[in-house]
């Protein structure tokens, strides 16, 4: 598979306005491109989704392991074209300060692919071939083949930079200089960019990027840069037991925080998935054997999910009569008291005897380590896992009386008990990749089968 990881030195280069321009240019090409996202972020992957027409899948060393790494970009090219990875932060940026753990680079050498580097060129000239030196000679494994510049002002700087480079890294190509240009800033609020499901890309936004990457990008450069991959997938899964148990997983503009593979995982391991929006429907889908609710925005959408009574309702009668359901991020926020917006209360599921309030900067970041202190939905007590927390939001403090179910570490530091258990409801703010535990989906899937059966006896 021919494939190319774009990286930066560091967020904010233009790395995902890169990344979507060349999508759109080569799948206007006729190309099918797998896309890929590095690192934990949702946001991204639904603007990958939204150009391309096809999931995009993230790749995390440190949340889920090399062999899985490795697996999800072999299923996920069959068929494609060309592979595009965007890459997370700066190229070397990961878990720590010493290792590659959760890194960019880390990526594109599981999967043997070479890095074109973006580099912001802003208010620099020569200098900017000395960063790029520096990058491509960081790590010997690694193998950065080409550079294209972004804000450059003026032919002359482009000129200055093309021979700045060719002086000191010849091996590097210089494959484009992207000009400043304020139309292609893509829309940002709180835990980064808005999401897909706004659509804030336009087709007139779209045409002009496509344009801007046409003329300022050697674009058959860059496909011949791209590097032929063999990675061979792994075994297939066990066979699931017979007899499909559907699960329904929330998903609309409110909440569209969810990694392609926990949902592929679930069907592999028996589960039918079926959609449903909180913000639209009246009730749960028929013959839901549990509920999936991730994250996402409902704080957006506070109003007209506080008013979907009926939905509302459904919800906390089966949680109530023992459904299975496991919430994450937003939906932990969706299933408790509710959430202030601007001073006003908007009243939610009421699960958990909690309110929630926004926060004008982030409350937690980072990645995070749980193991089950006690038997839950997602597996029993002594598993492992790991995921992502980011949030804007903060919660009261929940009573002594309610469950705590994960111990959460960072680094191996105790940060305390979290993920909340009422019933069959568990609940929490960290974004867990079912790919780093290679129970947790086939457990969530017995527990709701044995949840049928329990009902049904």
């Amino acid at each position: 598979m021919k494939t190319i990881v774009i990286a930066a030195p560091h967020s904010g280069s233009g790395k995902t306005t890169l990344t979507l321009g060349l999508m759109h240019a080569l799948t206007r090409r006729g190309l099918k491109v797998a896309p890929f996202k590095v690192g934990p972020d949702f946001i991204d992957p639904g603007y990958h989704r939204l150009v391309t027409g096809l999931p995009s899948v993230n790749l995390d060393g440190w949340m889920c392991g090399h062999d899985f790494v490795r697996d999800t970009f072999s299923r996920h090219t069959e068929g494609a074209d060309l592979a595009l990875v965007e890459g997370v932060m700066g190229l070397f940026d990961g878990i720590d300060g010493v290792s590659e753990a959760g890194s960019t680079a880390e990526v594109a050498k599981l999967i043997g692919a070479p890095v074109l580097l973006v580099v912001d060129a802003r208010s620099q000239a020569r200098s900017a071939a000395a960063l790029v030196h520096g990058f491509a000679s960081f790590d010997p494994a690694l193998r950065v083949a080409g550079v294209i510049f972004n804000n450059v002002a003026s032919k002359n700087h482009e000129r200055i930079l093309r021979e700045a480079v060719a002086a000191s890294r010849p091996d590097v190509a210089v494959l484009g200089c992207l000009p400043k240009d304020p139309r292609l800033a893509i829309p940002s609020r709180h835990l980064g960019l808005t999401t897909a499901e706004e659509n804030p890309l336009s087709g007139e936004f779209l045409d002009h990027l496509r344009g801007v990457m046409e003329q300022h990008l050697d674009l058959e450069g860059i496909l011949a840069m791209a590097q032929t991959t063999a990675i061979v997938p792994g075994p297939p899964s066990a066979p699931a037991e017979a007899g499909a148990l559907r699960i329904a997983v929330a998903r609309d503009a409110a909440f569209c925080f969810c990694y392609p593979d926990n949902l592929r995982l679930l069907e592999e391991a028996g589960a039918e998935i079926s959609f449903f929006s909180p913000l639209s429907d009246t009730r749960l889908p028929e013959g839901a054997a549990g509920v999936y609710l991730p994250g996402g925005y409902p704080e957006l959408f506070a109003e007209r999910l506080a008013a979907n009574r009926a939905l509302k309702g459904a919800l906390h009668k089966a949680i109530g009569a023992g459904l299975p359901v496991y919430a994450e991020c937003g939906g932990f926020i969706y299933l408790s008291q509710g959430v202030e917006v601007g001073g006003i209360h908007h009243p939610f599921v009421g699960i958990f005897p909690v309110a929630t309030r926004m926060l004008p900067r982030h409350k937690a970041l980072g990645y995070r380590e749980v193991e089950l202190a006690s038997e839950t939905p997602l597996g029993p007590a002594g598993t492992r896992a790991r995921g992502h927390e980011f949030h804007y939001s903060e919660m009261e403090p929940m009573p002594p009386t309610v469950e705590r179910v994960y111990r959460v570490s960072r680094k191996g530091e105790l940060l305390g008990l979290e993920g909340f258990r009422f019933r069959n409801c568990l609940a929490s703010y960290i974004h867990l990749h079912f790919g780093s535990s290679p129970d947790l989906a086939g457990n969530f899937v017995q527990h709701c089968r044995n949840f049928i059966r329990g009902a049904a006896s």
